[in-house]
């Protein structure tokens, strides 16, 4: 389960156009260690409904708590995602 404030879910839906909520279908496809001063965060690259996002998460008492979610630049996921091999 994951968890966020709702406020934040607000402003995320108003600048990104998506909810938060939405992180429970997000599909991981890499996750980096996002250098942030005041706790660890991750900066995960995935998919929701075939669609490139990236999920901005911390996990405090053990739950996964979103931050941010939006959709992702092909540049960027081609950065950090690797290519599936072919079989």
């Amino acid at each position: 389960m994951i968890e966020f404030d709702r406020q934040k879910d607000e402003a995320n839906q108003l600048k990104h156009g998506v909810s938060l909520a939405r992180a429970e279908d997000f599909e991981i496809d890499a996750t980096i260690i996002d250098p942030f001063p005041s706790e660890r965060r991750f900066r995960a690259f995935g998919r929701i409904d075939g669609q490139y996002y990236c999920l901005i998460f911390t996990l405090r008492a053990g739950r996964v708590r979103a931050i941010s979610l939006r959709r992702a630049h092909q540049k960027e996921y081609d950065l950090y995602v690797p290519p599936k091999p072919r079989p």
